[in-house]
């Protein structure tokens, strides 16, 4: 991947922006999950931070299209 990502949404934990990574990568788009939540030890960080859904600059379109994102 590109090191130039892009976030297409901001989810406020894990299971959602997993949901979506899913939808995503069925249709070919590869993606990435970031979020500070202490390697996973304190998830109680995810809704104040938020979990980044982030895919390559060329899929943008297509992945927003995918997942309803205006």
């Amino acid at each position: 991947m590109s090191e130039d990502m892009v976030v297409i949404k901001v989810f406020m934990n894990e299971v959602d922006a997993e949901i979506a990574r899913g939808q995503l990568e069925s249709e070919g788009i590869r993606t990435v999950i970031s979020s500070d939540d202490a390697g996973g030890m304190v998830p109680a960080l995810q809704p104040s931070e938020g979990v980044f859904l982030i895919v390559a600059p060329g899929d943008v379109k297509k992945a927003r299209e995918i997942l309803g994102i205006n």
